[in-house]
């Protein structure tokens, strides 16, 4: 019993002393990333920016992929029935990329099939665009952000070794010059590498919706081949 309760004990200090690191080694990253420059800033607003792009473009592009299973089929039954005012009408509430197309085409009935192809493919490519938007600032955050994490390194390695000008080389005074100057080279990276992620998952969900486009407006000119 004796010897459980001093494995109890022994492994309980164990404990104790690796949380103590822990927090030290925490409360040293903070005070490291503060001494990380001036670079830290634009690196800093990067992140919110990326972080804001990509909250953005995921509730906007996930609201315009939303498909209603009833939807064409209430266009399609208007439609043969004539009442395109109606089906209009339904586009306008939907608010949807696919409804805005579905509804120009419906603005061109009476038109050639080919004027109302045309239509409908130009207001799906400007609601890609608008899909796309920010998407751009996204992909060059990936890229910039490890660029200026370098420069901060190497401004940081400039600024350590001035500083050691007339002063006696010591492990402990180099490796701290070094570990503070390499914290933008993590930010960067930690925020580029964020960026890419973001940039790629939100553009896989753009093609998912451009496809329910492309798939929607085949439909609808399919529909208005019926009533000839």
């Amino acid at each position: 019993m004796s010897i459980l309760l001093q494995l109890v004990e022994g492994g309980q200090a164990v404990t104790d002393s690796l949380s103590n690191v822990s927090d030290a080694e925490g409360i040293d990253i903070l005070g490291l990333i503060w001494k990380g420059g001036v670079v830290m800033i634009p690196i800093g607003i990067l992140f919110v920016i990326a972080i804001y792009l990509c909250i953005e473009r995921y509730l906007t592009i996930r609201k315009a992929g939303n498909l209603d299973s009833k939807f064409m089929g209430g266009i399609k039954e208007m439609v043969l029935d004539g009442d395109i005012k109606g089906s209009q009408r339904l586009c306008h509430d939907k608010a949807t990329p696919i409804a805005h197309m579905i509804e120009k085409g419906l603005s061109r009935i009476g038109k050639p099939l080919e004027d109302i192809s045309v239509a409908v493919e130009n207001v799906g490519k400007l609601e890609v665009y608008k899909l796309e938007k920010g998407m751009p600032v996204l992909a060059t955050i990936s890229g910039a952000a490890p660029m200026l994490g370098f420069l901060g390194t190497v401004t940081g390695m400039i600024r350590t070794f001035n500083q050691m000008k007339g002063q006696q080389i010591t492990a402990d005074l180099l490796s701290g010059g070094i570990g503070e100057a390499m914290m933008t080279t993590v930010a960067g990276l930690v925020v580029g590498i964020f960026a890419y992620i973001s940039y790629n998952l939100l553009s896989a969900m753009i093609n998912k919706v451009v496809y329910k486009m492309e798939a929607t407006s085949v439909e609808f000119l399919d529909i208005l081949h019926e009533p000839a």
